[in-house]
């Protein structure tokens, strides 16, 4: 029998702000800012499960020295049964922390759960059928199935409003959720228009690859547009099809209308990931592109990379049907289609530019993901990773702790700060 030792997680109400225009502070930034003292959630067969922060970044505006950083479900692993994951902690609830940067360390110093309209905290446990699930089925420590969550969030996406609010997207649905100041739900949109105030989101997003949502959200500076980021392409019309292709989807949406467009950002190679998006203007935007591997690891780490793209000249691809999957082109869905097939059906992806390479950065990038990016000014970049809490699957329905190949350190959330050469505005 496992034993499963729990800390308590203090609740503090805070407010959220935009950070979309916020000008780089006299401050000193350092190259890098380590969490101080990761949030200890439990044990689990002695292995200390801790930190989680990291699955996105954003910049507080009204203190430069402050970042908002957002969990994710919470800890979970794979088993030795296909679909079936080990959540040793089912009732975590995604959060949202304020954390203040002291030299080269971030301290925490308030934290947001996110609830459902009701007031009711939410968790990180799967959908059930119909209106997002990913066709896992969680288990607890003993072994027992967890019971699904409708409000259940993969929380990967943040986007802060100027008003207080703020918007997160997730890997499930996909779901992009508002949540006031205290992270009450007030609207939640999907594919399915089941959510608070029934707003959709295109209907082929449904076919997104199970955890493979809507990792990356941003706002535009004006505050009226959303743009999400799927992780992948979607399972379009099928898995074999959809995980061959490089055509990954960016979504608006207007957040007065409910108006949504689609546009194609064409990865560098087939199976990277699109971890995150942040508005630069109205139309530019900065999104990682990343594969899952370790610098220093076995295969090595080959894409850690930070894009500017802009919407401005693209083809929108949606489907004025909102068909279930998407627009056709010659008879073939988006995701069918090569680069040529897409050329030749006058389809512009978005325009895309390096920014920065985090494989080439001074000391090294030893994390696995990159997950997190916002920029402070006009000039300063900076990407946040994902620890998984600390821990990985130990291959038999269990946790070890998260080794980092390079330094053979455990894996912490790290806010990593880049100067660039060129200003972006």
């Amino acid at each position: 029998m496992r034993t499963l030792a729990l800390s308590v997680l203090a609740l503090c109400v805070v407010a959220c702000s935009d950070d979309s225009t916020a000008p780089a502070a006299a401050i000193t930034y350092p190259l890098k800012a380590v969490d101080a003292a990761p949030t200890t959630w439990g044990t689990l067969s002695g292995v200390t499960i801790a930190g989680g922060y990291g699955s996105a970044v954003a910049l507080d505006p009204t203190d430069p020295a402050v970042f908002w950083i957002m969990t994710d479900r919470g800890p979970n692993t794979t088993t030795p049964v296909a679909n079936r994951l080990l959540f040793p902690l089912p009732n975590f609830t995604p959060v949202l922390a304020k954390f203040r940067l002291s030299g080269d360390s971030l301290r925490r110093v308030s934290t947001i759960e996110l609830k459902n309209a009701a007031g009711v905290n939410i968790s990180g446990r799967p959908n059930p059928a119909g209106v997002g699930a990913t066709g896992e089925t969680g288990i607890d420590v003993t072994g027992a199935t967890i019971s699904t969550d409708p409000d259940g969030l993969d929380s990967e996406g943040l986007a802060v409003a100027s008003n207080g609010s703020f918007w997160v997207s997730d890997e499930y649905g996909p779901h992009i959720v508002h949540f006031d100041a205290s992270g009450r739900t007030l609207e939640r949109i999907n594919p399915f228009g089941n959510g608070t105030g029934g707003r959709r989101l295109p209907a082929v997003l449904a076919l997104r690859r199970p955890n493979r949502g809507m990792e990356g959200l941003a706002i535009t500076p004006d505050g009226r547009t959303l743009v999400g980021a799927m992780q992948s392409p979607l399972d379009n019309p099928s898995a074999a099809i959809g995980r061959a292709s490089t055509a990954y989807r960016i979504i608006t949406f207007d957040i007065a209308s409910g108006a949504t467009k689609t546009f194609v950002y064409e990865a560098d190679a087939v199976g990277n990931l699109i971890s995150e998006i942040t508005a630069i203007s109205a139309t530019s935007f900065l999104v990682i592109e990343r594969d899952g591997l370790f610098q220093g690891g076995s295969p090595v780490s080959t894409s850690k990379r930070v894009y500017r793209i802009d919407l401005a000249n693209a083809t929108d691809v949606s489907d004025p049907a909102n068909a279930s999957t998407g627009k056709l082109f010659g008879g073939k869905v988006l995701e069918a289609l090569t680069p040529a097939e897409r050329a030749s059906n006058a389809i512009t992806p978005v325009s895309k530019s390096l920014v920065y390479d985090l494989l080439t950065l001074p000391g090294g990038y030893p994390h696995d993901k990159l997950e997190g990016v916002t920029l402070i000014g006009k000039d300063l970049l900076v990407v946040s990773n994902d620890d998984d809490f600390g821990v990985v699957d130990g291959g038999s329905s269990n946790f070890v702790s998260k080794i980092l190949p390079a330094t053979q350190l455990r894996d912490r959330v790290v806010l990593y700060f880049i100067r660039l050469s060129t200003p972006l505005r």
